[in-house]
């Protein structure tokens, strides 16, 4: 069977201007991640990896190069069409959390919801997500009144709750406790095969890097490595 491609970066080019300065943050990246499959995106602090996450959220633009998502060329698409395949596709979680602190978990997971074109009952769908990551019980509280791991399950909701075909993480355990870390990354993981997620993650943590199928190393803005988990040492 031939492999479906879902992300494809051809030579990624980031350049941010600081004075008179141009900093080249990613230089000529490329690569592709398949229909279904888990990348991890390791290497230091500065190397780039938050940067690429943007480009690939269609949450910032590539001063060169090509991105394709879903078989459909991004890289120069409008605002408006960028809003579109945020709102459609792509899924994001971050390490902060990012929930609105005056608003219930359940207030929070249906944010997408109503900025979105798709028909149903928000609150029932939202509902819906925040029982399949473990939340039934806490939906009417605020984020303030929920642990750290149930922020980050809340968040979880709210990425899927469009029903996207990609899921981006960045240092998605990073504000975690470790057990606490462990339960979101498990979680992370069984969302993915359930709903036939590609799933690229950023992170620092070998535990995070091993659940993925492949992990993609960036330093100095660069792809230094992509190697198969199976064949990274343990």
């Amino acid at each position: 069977m031939q492999r479906q491609i879902m992300i494809q970066a051809v030579q990624l080019r980031r350049t941010l201007s600081l004075g008179a300065q141009a900093i080249e943050v990613l230089r000529g990246v490329s690569f592709e991640v398949a229909r279904g499959e888990m990348v991890a995106l390791t290497g230091p602090s500065g190397s780039g990896k938050s940067t690429l996450l943007a480009l690939l959220a269609a949450i910032d633009s590539p001063t060169s190069g090509q991105l394709i998502l879903d078989g459909s060329d991004i890289t120069h698409a409008s605002e408006g069409s960028l809003a579109r395949v945020r709102n459609e596709k792509i899924g994001i979680v971050f390490q902060s959390f990012n929930l609105i602190p005056t608003l219930t978990a359940l207030e929070n997971v249906e944010v997408p919801l109503h900025i979105s074109t798709k028909p149903g009952d928000a609150r029932r769908r939202a509902a819906d997500i925040l029982a399949r990551v473990g939340l039934a019980d806490r939906m009417h509280h605020r984020p303030h009144q929920l642990s750290g791991g149930q922020q980050q399950r809340v968040a979880i909701a709210r990425a899927l709750v469009m029903s996207p075909s990609v899921l981006l993480a960045d240092e998605p355990t990073g504000n975690l406790d470790t057990q606490t870390g462990q339960h979101i990354l498990a979680l992370i993981s069984e969302l993915r095969q359930d709903f036939g997620l590609t799933t690229v993650v950023v992170t620092h943590s070998p535990d995070v890097a091993a659940c993925a199928d492949r992990v993609l190393r960036l330093v100095d803005g660069q792809l230094m490595s992509s190697v198969a988990v199976k064949a990274v040492a343990r």
